[in-house]
């Protein structure tokens, strides 16, 4: 018998069948073993010793692989063809020999495969070979590089920023551009510039389009006209005058198709076209490789998702080309196309995306798969055909129109057009498009993105005579550069050679996870606590956030898995450089570090205000200077020099309704007793005070709930939240008081009687302050008619995906949509999924391992689903497996901050007192 290795169940389980009675498939599920989460796993005074961990769920795995050697002559071992899969062969090649499992006359063969075909595997395992050491050196090397810039850096990170969590070799170099990208945005000024156009009509009444694009023989720039008074005098000038063709130049041109897909232009098209997220598209593709039941075989429907190679093998392309002869005729193909990479430090050991059976078409499958892995197919198996597809054929016509103006100057128009002769491999597939650097005018589509392959000219001729049917002058405003979404950022890390498309889905979910950036309308928006971090390691660490040296370091890397450099040789050359830079600020105190990130991120915290004074001047006291402050609290945000005398403190940066300045200390009114209700501005947003603090007496507050601006809020309103929680009145029938508050989760209802309390959740805050006792008494009689859910509440946990039976006691097994994010729940055991884990992708195995683990750590029989807002922190803080940056937090020096961020706390405390905040030390 052989033993063969592989990494998933589903794998296994297709492989097997192929393989048959004389072969048994294992599984390893991933890494079986990894560096631990705490200081001492990598010991650079030993030589860069590295000391490994076995985890629970891999010790039973490999027993089971070890009992299956008693009796097996080769062990095969399978895993994935890239560096992870090559270093997981490896480990588990050590520990089987650490552990004396393998007889002397076992043959231990290594096979790669690119696709999960019976005839991928077969001549797979005609071809074995042993493990690539080179290939492993480089992945300790990374993972050793990971290890040590993880925990180094990132408790020198909480010592001096508390309420930071990591840094990363990849992530924080990602978090940078996205920094660099917002600052960019910040400092963007707009400018003004119009374009003249004209709608004109040959002598057949046929509409040509044109644009100004010279004055009296001088090209115009695009900011040329710059104001409306010029461009309504050009405007009128060309109204009612003779437009004369000057001249007609026609060019063909031709469009190429597309390579095939590499990892990141994979996750940009699935980014672009279909809204996918890197991580969303990674887990499809991993499922459509695995193999997917069609017809009641186990099938790999595409090849391996992790490459940056855009090569296919020579056997793949004919059966392509047979498609393409077989679907659209021989004109659509042409010879056979090759394609190289431009990518910046690529590995093109193996082959593009495609799909393992181009004659397996999305029409065919459609019914087999889930509406999105139906979709992801489309998109290869249309990006693999067309890019051996004949090109397009475009004749494109540039028409020069002459006019003489009402003012005797000369004007010039242009008008562009084109035609689709042949459309090529456009017949299947068009690549889409990124966000560009724009000019959009005010309510219409940008002027410069012309869109001439759908606009065809009519025939013209030099000396024809045109008509204006319309002139029209429009205005246009400068745009700054878009946001990155995550396919631009792939495609920018791809262009700067940092990462690998094993990393790049990764290394998006460790920035959205530690909350360095949140995703807003599919855009990466960099959040304080990032921008902070950013500015700290370019202040302290810059070298170690430079794109250039991250790339080096991708390079040298790729030299160790060449066997062209020894891997301990750039782990000493990059340690003892690094141990300099940390040296170097360890004395450092907090204030300097804040004094140095006041310059820093000064036009982001401290915005000019327009008027030439000076930005950091304290608006309450007039004389202290404004500087950041660092809570271990409350995190990170503005207060004054001159505390205690003077307590102002705000939000790192303005909000969204304004000028939190301007609103701090603002009078709204005064109560019957003559007491003032104020707006303040604190650490968490704008808030409404009564009156004063008189000793230990604390005034009354209330948080300012979404919905109600704080700019236009009024003095009547802020009484009504003021005067919260209010009793609606005393049940008529049942007894008891019914009171209307805002809670953690919005505004509510709740009614008391004989200590059992009854709640209903209200749509609005304005039902909370106008709901009256009839209608609060029929909520909460639907509340409890209802079996405890009321039409303002959430419905029954939503099932995101039922896995059947538990395989070993039996019940329903289901991953449930809870409160806290999504979880996976059996006989009343619930247990997380991991934030990184798409729920809908979670296996039987998984999910059974996941609510073991809960049990073991003492989770029971539990009715609500454990909390996914408080992870513990050794997982929190683990290092992920692209970055493997992120050190357990509880291990460092245990700053608050850390321990716990305040973002994770409780919003309810936005009203937190300004002398509590500017307690804080700088």
């Amino acid at each position: 018998m052989n033993v063969v290795i592989v990494e998933s169940a589903a794998k296994a389980k297709t492989i097997n069948k192929y393989l048959g009675s004389g072969y048994k498939v294992i599984a390893s599920y991933g890494h079986v073993r990894d560096l631990p989460a705490k200081d001492g796993s990598v010991e650079p005074d030993q030589d860069f010793a590295m000391h490994w961990e076995v985890d629970p769920k891999s010790q039973k795995i490999m027993r089971e692989i070890a009992d299956a050697l008693k009796k097996a002559d080769k062990l095969i071992l399978a895993t994935d063809p890239d560096r992870e899969g090559e270093a997981i062969s490896w480990h588990i090649l050590q520990i089987l020999n650490q552990k004396k499992a393998l007889n002397k006359n076992t043959e231990v063969e290594r096979v790669a495969f690119n696709a999960i075909t019976k005839q991928s595997i077969l001549a797979a395992l005609k071809e074995p070979r042993k493990i690539d050491e080179p290939l492993v050196d480089a992945y300790l090397a990374r993972r050793a590089l990971d290890y040590l810039v993880g925990f180094t850096l990132s408790p020198v990170l909480w010592r001096k920023l508390p309420g930071s969590r990591s840094a990363g070799r990849v992530q924080s170099v990602a978090l940078r551009l996205v920094c660099d990208r917002e600052a960019e945005i910040e400092a963007f000024k707009t400018d003004e510039y119009w374009t003249i156009e004209a709608l004109l009509s040959t002598a057949k009444g046929e509409d040509v389009r044109s644009r100004l694009v010279a004055i009296d023989g001088t090209t115009l720039k695009k900011l040329d006209i710059k104001d409306e008074a010029t461009a309504t005098a050009i405007r009128k000038a060309l109204i009612g005058q003779n437009f004369r063709v000057a001249s007609v130049e026609k060019k063909a041109t031709k469009r190429n198709p597309f390579p095939p897909f590499t990892t990141s232009t994979l996750q940009m098209d699935a980014s672009r076209k279909l809204g996918f997220s890197a991580k969303q598209t990674m887990q499809i593709a991993q499922r459509l490789y695995e193999g997917v039941d069609i017809g009641g075989e186990t099938v790999g429907l595409i090849t391996y998702m992790r490459t940056d190679g855009v090569q296919i093998v020579p056997e793949a392309v004919g059966h392509i080309r047979d498609v393409i002869s077989a679907e659209y005729g021989k004109n659509y193909t042409p010879f056979a196309r090759e394609y190289k990479t431009k990518a910046k430090n690529a590995q093109e050991a193996h082959e593009a995306i495609r799909p393992t059976d181009p004659r397996r078409k999305p029409d065919q499958v459609r019914k087999y798969l889930e509406k999105d892995q139906a979709a992801l197919y489309d998109l290869i198996w249309k990006r693999a055909i067309s890019s051996q597809m004949a090109p397009a054929d475009i004749e494109q016509t540039a028409a020069e129109i002459e006019v003489k103006g009402a003012d005797g100057k000369a004007y010039g128009m242009r008008a562009n057009g084109s035609v689709l002769m042949f459309d090529g491999f456009l017949k299947v597939y068009e690549e889409g498009r990124d966000d560009r650097v724009l000019t959009i005018p005010k309510g219409k589509d940008d002027p410069a993105d012309d869109d001439s392959e759908n606009r065809r000219l009519p025939a013209l001729a030099v000396g024809d005579q045109l008509k204006d049917k319309e002139v029209s002058a429009d205005q246009h405003f400068t745009q700054p550069p878009p946001r990155f979404s995550e396919a631009t950022l792939v495609k920018r890390m791809e262009e700067l050679g940092i990462g690998r498309p094993s990393t790049y889905a990764s290394t998006m979910a460790v920035l959205v996870d530690r909350d360095y950036v949140r995703i807003e309308k599919k855009r990466l928006v960099p959040e304080d606590k990032g921008r902070l971090v950013i500015a700290f390691l370019e202040s302290f660490f810059k070298k170690y956030v430079e794109f250039d040296f991250t790339a080096e370091l991708e390079e040298k890397l790729d030299l160790i898995s060449n066997n062209e450099l020894a891997y301990k040789d750039v782990l000493r050359d990059f340690w003892r450089d690094f141990m300099a830079a940390v040296g170097e600020i360890k004395d450092l105190r907090v204030g300097d570090v804040l004094e140095a990130l006041n310059e820093m991120l000064g036009p982001h915290v401290f915005p000019d205000k327009g008027d030439g004074s000076d930005p950091r001047l304290c608006p309450k006291c007039g004389s202290g200077r404004l500087s950041l402050k660092i809570s271990g609290k409350y995190g990170a945000f503005i207060g004054c020099g001159n505390y205690p005398e003077c307590n102002y403190t705000r939000q790192l940066t303005q909000s969204a309704d304004g000028d939190a300045n301007a609103l701090d200390g603002k009078v709204l009114g005064y109560n019957d007793e003559g007491v003032a209700v104020t707006l303040r501005t604190g650490r968490f947003g704008p808030y409404i005070q009564l009156g004063e603090a008189a000793g230990d007496e604390k005034p009354k507050r209330s948080s300012i709930p979404k919905g109600i601006d704080a700019a236009t809020l009024d003095f009547e309103k802020a009484l009504q939240l003021l005067s919260l929680p209010r009793e609606v009145g005393q049940h008529p029938d049942e007894g008891g008081a019914i009171t209307a508050g805002l809670g953690r989760f919005g505004p509510f209802i709740v009614h008391e009687n004989d200590g059992a309390k009854t709640y209903v959740n209200l749509e609005s805050i304005e039902d909370v302050l106008t709901i009256g006792l009839n209608r609060a008494v029929t909520l909460i009689a639907e509340k409890r008619a209802g079996g405890g859910k009321s039409r303002f509440q959430r419905n029954a946990p939503k099932v995101l995906k039922d896995l059947g039976a538990h395989p070993s006691e039996g019940g329903a097994v289901q991953v449930l949509e809870g409160r806290y994010g999504p979880y996976v729940t059996h006989n009343k055991v619930n247990a997380t999924v991991p934030r990184a884990k798409d729920p809908a992708s979670l296996t039987m195995d998984e999910a059974v391992s996941l609510l073991a683990e809960r049990v073991a750590n003492g989770g029971g029989k539990k009715s609500k689903p454990a909390r996914a807002a408080k992870p513990k922190a050794t997982k929190a803080a683990k290092p992920d497996k692209a970055e493997s940056a992120a050190p357990v937090e509880r291990k460092a020096a245990k700053p608050a901050a850390a321990k716990k961020p305040a973002a994770a706390k409780k919003p309810a405390k936005a009203a937190a007192p300004a002398k509590k905040l500017a307690r804080a030390k700088a």
